[in-house]
C-alpha cells in the first residue's frame, strides 16, 4: 500500500484510473478504512471517467495514529458537550480536512471532486469552505451541519458506538461487535448478507485495528461543534445526498446541510440506512456522475428515489 507525507503526518492512500482523468477524492466515515469505499463503486467511478483517490484518515487504517494523545473517555465527551463544557482532542475535523488537502497536493492535483460520506462529509464540507479553489465540486453522503438541537441517533446505537471489547487485541470479539453495529445501520430496504458484511468486517480489521483511533475521530467530531457559518460560505456545487432511514445521521441533519449550503441540491433515498448497499451503487453512481458534469440544476427541494 503506497503512502505519502501530508500535513506532517504519513497517510495511505490508493488510486484508480487514468491520472490525466478529472481527479474526484474519496473521504471516509468514522473508523471506516479507504476499503469501505466498495470496489464496485470505485470501479464504476472509473468507467464514468474520473481519477480515484482513496485514503485512510488519520487515526485509522495504515495512516499515522496518535496512540500518545491516549483513549478519550467517550461518556465524558458527551456529557461535557451536553453542558457545553469546552472539549480537549488531539485534533480537530479541521485538521483532517487539511490532511485531505494534503493528499492532493502531495500527488500534484490542483483541483478535485470532492465525495465525502458520515465523518468524511463533514471533512469534505470543511474543504470546500476552506479551499474553495481546490474544490470542483462536493457531494456530502449521509452526513451533518453540526448544528446544535438536529436529532442524533437512538440510545441504543449510541451505546453500540460507544463500546467496544475491553481487549484491544481480541480481534475477533471486535469483528462481532463491528458486525452487530453495521447491522443496525443497515439500510432496511437494501439488507446486506450477513456473509458478505462479515467478510467486509473481517477484511478490515484484519488490516488494522484501533479502537483509540475511533474515540479520538469521534472526539474530533464532538468538540468541532457547528459547521453552518462554514457551509454558508461554500462555493462549489453542492450535492447532499441522504438516506429516508438513517438511523445514526437522521433525515433532518441532510436537509439542514442542503439549506445551509447555498444553492445545494438534496436528493433522499428512500429505504436507505447509514451504509452503501450494492443495490444502490448505480443510483449514487449516476448522482455523482450528473452532479460531477453539471446536468444537475441547482435546487433543494428533496428528489426522492422510491425502491420499484
Amino acid at each position: 500500500m503506497p503512502s505519502l507525507n501530508a500535513n506532517g503526518i504519513r497517510i495511505a492512500f490508493d488510486t484508480a484510473g487514468d491520472p490525466k482523468a478529472a481527479p474526484l477524492l474519496l473521504i471516509s466515515g468514522l473508523g471506516l478504512q479507504l476499503g469501505a469505499w466498495p470496489d464496485d463503486f470505485v470501479d464504476g467511478l472509473v468507467d464514468l471517467g474520473f481519477y480515484v483517490i482513496r485514503f485512510d484518515n488519520r487515526d485509522c487504517g495504515l495512516s499515522t495514529k496518535f496512540e500518545q494523545a491516549g483513549t478519550p473517555s467517550l461518556g465524558l465527551a458527551w456529557l461535557k458537550r451536553l453542558l457545553r463544557l469546552p472539549l480537549k482532542p488531539p485534533y480537530r475535523l479541521e485538521d483532517m480536512a487539511d490532511d485531505a488537502l494534503g493528499v492532493l497536493s502531495a500527488l500534484g492535483i490542483a483541483r478535485a471532486h470532492v465525495v465525502g460520506i458520515s465523518m468524511g462529509g463533514m471533512i469534505a464540507q470543511l474543504v470546500a469552505a476552506k479551499y474553495p479553489a481546490r474544490v470542483l465540486s462536493l457531494t456530502s453522503m449521509m452526513s451533518s451541519s453540526g448544528r446544535r438541537g438536529l436529532p442524533g441517533p437512538s440510545p441504543a446505537l449510541r451505546r453500540a458506538l460507544l463500546q467496544h471489547p475491553r481487549s484491544a487485541a481480541d480481534v475477533d470479539a471486535a469483528i462481532e461487535h463491528a458486525v452487530r453495529t453495521f447491522q443496525m445501520l443497515a439500510s432496511p430496504s437494501y439488507p446486506t448478507p450477513d456473509k458478505v458484511l462479515r467478510r467486509r468486517v473481517a477484511r478490515a480489521m484484519r488490516r488494522n485495528y484501533c479502537p483509540g483511533g475511533v474515540a479520538r475521530q469521534l472526539l474530533a467530531v464532538a468538540a468541532s461543534g457547528d459547521r453552518t457559518p462554514q457551509l454558508q460560505s461554500i462555493t462549489a456545487p453542492t450535492l447532499v445526498v441522504h438516506g429516508a432511514a438513517d438511523p445514526l445521521v437522521p433525515l433532518a441533519c441532510g436537509v439542514d446541510t442542503a439549506q445551509a449550503v447555498p444553492g445545494a441540491r438534496l436528493e433522499v433515498i428512500e429505504g436507505m440506512g447509514h451504509d452503501l448497499p450494492g443495490q444502490l451503487l448505480e443510483r449514487l453512481l449516476a448522482l455523482i456522475d450528473a452532479h460531477a458534469h453539471g446536468k444537475m440544476a441547482p435546487d433543494s427541494t428533496p428528489r426522492l428515489f422510491v425502491k420499484q
